[in-house]
């Protein structure tokens, strides 16, 4: 096998997923690919409006159900490994996720923003990172190594009947709403609202607050549990 000769997509499928799956990432379950993040900036000329591109990630590596762990960027053999580096940060960041991976199926270029003395590193193709390793780096990151820290954060995500999962900024939010009460912190303001594009509305619409309602009722059993209402709230 010539890896000059393989498409990226190639690339993703006898070398990338392989080597994902091989360090203890169910890829069923904690590996989607080809995932489309957003849905373009919309763009207005007079009466007349479109979509800029989509966002598209190769792959999002997720520790549990809606707990982003990692990007992943895949590029032809044909291209530096580091290639799509530039790239995978810029969605790092719009998802908020502290590690970032690009790969031309030779190794991984690592990026890990919670390592100030080593933020990039270059690894080969049997070092990838399991999820647990990475989740423990993390919570260390974030303060969060505590076990009853932990047990707030690892709550399983509420799941909707019809399978309506929440937008990346939706999930940011409340995720980092319980990663908040799991610190300690006692004033919290959450405020997530929906686009009215037409795409919430009806039946999809009801699953997927009904899921953020599930996600509320949490974070009150949350902060009734520990005393954290008061007159002042």
């Amino acid at each position: 096998m010539h890896k000059k000769r393989l498409t990226e997509r190639d690339i993703c499928t006898k070398l990338i997923t392989p080597a994902i799956e091989k360090a203890g990432w169910n890829i069923k379950k904690q590996v989607r690919e080809e995932v489309f993040f957003t849905d373009g900036r919309v763009i207005v000329q007079g009466s007349i409006h479109t979509r800029g591109k989509r966002k598209r990630a190769d792959y999002i590596a997720y520790y549990k159900n809606e707990i982003p762990s990692a990007i992943i960027e895949a590029k032809d053999n044909k291209k530096a490994v580091g290639a799509g580096m530039q790239q995978a940060l810029e969605y790092a960041d719009i998802l908020q996720l502290p590690f970032v991976f690009t790969s031309n199926g030779d190794s991984f270029v690592f990026h890990d923003k919670t390592n100030d003395l080593e933020i990039e590193k270059e690894i080969s193709l049997d070092s990838f990172p399991s999820p647990d390793e990475l989740w423990s780096k993390y919570l260390k990151y974030k303060g969060l190594e505590d076990p009853e820290k932990k047990k707030i954060v690892e709550q399983d995500y509420p799941i909707s009947e019809g399978g309506m999962s929440p937008r990346y900024y939706q999930a940011n939010a409340v995720n980092h709403t319980i990663e908040a009460i799991a610190n300690g912190q006692k004033r919290i303001l959450l405020v997530i609202s929906d686009r009215n594009d037409g795409h919430s509305k009806g039946n999809q619409g009801h699953l997927q607050y009904g899921l953020l309602w599930s996600t509320y009722l949490y974070l009150f059993l949350e902060a009734r549990n520990h005393g954290w209402f008061s007159s002042s709230l």
